[in-house]
């Protein structure tokens, strides 16, 4: 175990989200054979104590494209049965909008 242990759950890349109260995580992470996979965190403060509370999923590369259809699906769902008002907290050049006429255009990429 050991040192080991350690590089495996070493990041390889990750990306941070803010978004309102909720920060979410995403991190590309290396299995022993070098396997890549993803860990989806999202982290929110209890007003209450302070505390941080985080909830994390694993997603491994053989489930990328029917995690990707499935949310997809549920996002295009969500958008032509109810408004949708997408909110931008903080202004971040890594977001994935851009601006077409002084107007906010959010870009819908969901493959990985």
């Amino acid at each position: 175990m050991g040192d080991f242990d350690n590089k495996e759950r070493e990041e390889v890349f990750s990306k941070k989200v803010r978004a309102g109260k909720r920060t979410y995580f995403f991190d590309v992470k290396a299995t022993r054979s070098n396997d890549y996979y993803v860990t989806i965190t999202e982290s929110k403060k209890r007003f209450e104590d302070g505390q941080f509370i985080k909830h994390k999923i694993f997603l491994y590369k053989e489930d990328f494209e029917k995690f990707a259809e499935g949310l997809q699906d549920v996002v295009e769902y969500i958008r032509s049965n109810q408004e949708v008002v997408e909110k931008r907290y903080e202004p971040n050049q890594d977001d994935s909008g851009f601006e077409n006429n002084g107007e906010l255009v959010q870009k819908d990429n969901y493959s990985f």
